[in-house]
């Protein structure tokens, strides 16, 4: 008898929605509370309030789920600290775990993946896994059908987390992920509402002599980058990958390096690549920008580089060369550049469409899901769904979850240290020193390959 612990989940009333479901069906739903937005988001009777600290927490849960007889826990986020815990628990104890996130095919898919996601995904990356996954599932309605505002989102994630915040004599023990204080983030915004946004200057893309390469920068908070990528700080890969532009990109090369429209501007990036433009003596070659329309600003790029962020796959269905500097889902040989950040400027691999669709239909009929956070017929849709798989444990299926997570190794970038430089003052950030005892495909040596323009002729 299937019987669901629930987490922490989004900053939204889907997961109270999601239990009332559950129970509607006759299955049982416990939930454990960390901080006061989990106590307020949640609004039901017999939720049990943790408030011990989280060293304690492995050994409280694990009576708990045997108190209980819990057969399923759900978590929103699988690298928050408490559910990180959780999954360790529960692979002891032979339970299975859910991970729930805005979904890779956004704006309207929720992710419900077993176990992990980025690095701890169990969704195969062998391209003839995923074509067999795709025979086997039906075609996805990639039609947009249920979005929600920035506002929805914004909103609903402040309340939360000043909830928590102001909530802590409730919570003492209370340990969050962020990696700014919320009241420091969120007054941040004050002053960025009242400037002008930075965008790319008009006729930019007008001489068709240049070849344009888009960096997409995520957040410094996001756990994508702290859990699942090398860098301990964005500023390294920017490091990386202007130096490896200065070396191997052509002479034609220009860099358009794209802020995160919810970046706070604590870090302060328009500075940081002025600076480093400055260093290295391309500022005629690199410009920044803080908003553009991306859908535009593909559609006139030869290359993206990305950490691990959703745009990678925007980029792909552009019929944009891609490369993944961290661990993503969509790091799969045929989709994205294999060869190291040197062999890409000149040399990208190309993108195979046949695989790119399979890929898309196979996440999506095992480890994506239809739905919204935030529209209500969506988050109707979205909880059907999960119900029916997760109590018919068909979630990673068919046949899309490997034993081993296959995108586990790699070894963090070590801090940064005075190296033999390509400039004076710079310092040298080569792809070898963030590689682990093997490859990682993203960062290793540069594998030459001849390879054809995708708008005719060939990068030299």
């Amino acid at each position: 008898m299937t019987k669901v612990l629930f987490l922490q989940g989004p900053p939204s009333v889907f997961w109270r929605e999601l239990s009332d479901a559950f129970e509607a069906r006759g299955i049982e739903t416990k939930r454990v509370n960390f901080s006061f937005g989990d106590q307020v988001y949640w609004r039901k009777r017999a939720a049990i309030n943790y408030r011990g600290t989280l060293r304690k927490w492995p050994r409280y849960l694990a009576e708990l789920v045997r108190r209980e007889g819990i057969t399923d826990i759900l978590y929103y986020a699988d690298r928050l600290p408490y559910h990180r815990l959780a999954a360790r628990v529960a692979r002891k104890l032979g339970i299975k775990c859910h991970a729930v996130e805005f979904g890779y095919l956004r704006p309207d898919w929720v992710t419900l993946e077993r176990d992990g996601m980025g690095r701890f995904s169990h969704f195969p990356n062998d391209p003839d896994h995923i074509r067999r996954i795709a025979a086997k599932v039906g075609e996805p309605d990639l039609k947009t059908r249920y979005p929600h505002t920035f506002g929805q989102e914004a909103t609903n994630e402040v309340i939360y987390n000043l909830l928590a915040y102001f909530g802590r004599g409730m919570f003492p023990f209370y340990r969050s992920d962020k990696y700014y204080d919320p009241l420091f983030d969120y007054l941040s915004w004050l002053p960025r509402m009242f400037r002008p946004r930075f965008d790319l200057p008009e006729g930019y893309f007008d001489d068709k002599l240049k070849r344009n390469y888009l960096i997409a920068l995520q957040l410094q908070s996001d756990y994508q980058i702290r859990a699942n990528s090398p860098y301990r700080h964005i500023s390294q890969m920017l490091e990386q990958v202007i130096q490896s532009f200065i070396r191997h990109a052509p002479e034609n090369g220009r860099l358009v390096i794209k802020q995160h429209p919810l970046d706070n501007d604590l870090e302060n990036w328009r500075k940081v690549v002025t600076e480093m433009a400055a260093r290295y003596r391309i500022q005629n070659r690199v410009t920044f920008i803080e908003k553009g329309n991306l859908a535009e600003i593909l559609r006139n790029c030869h290359g993206a580089i990305v950490v691990n962020s959703t745009t990678g796959l925007h980029s792909l269905r552009a019929d944009v060369p891609t490369i993944v500097l961290g661990a993503a889902v969509f790091d799969i040989p045929g989709l994205t550049h294999q060869g190291g950040i040197d062999s890409f400027w000149r040399h990208p691999e190309r993108i195979d469409h046949k695989l790119l669709a399979d890929f898309i239909t196979a996440i999506a009929g095992t480890i994506q899901v239809k739905g919204n956070f935030y529209h209500p017929e969506g988050r109707k849709i979205g909880i059907e769904t999960i119900i029916d798989r997760i109590v018919g444990d068909l979630v990673n299926q068919p046949d899309a979850y490997v034993a081993q997570p296959p995108r586990l190794a790699w070894k963090r970038l070590p801090p940064v240290k005075q190296a033999t430089s390509v400039l004076p003052g710079a310092l040298d950030l080569g792809g070898g020193e963030i590689l682990g005892s093997g490859p990682e495909p993203a960062l290793s040596a540069v594998r030459a390959g001849d390879l054809a323009d995708r708008r005719g002729g060939n990068y030299r």
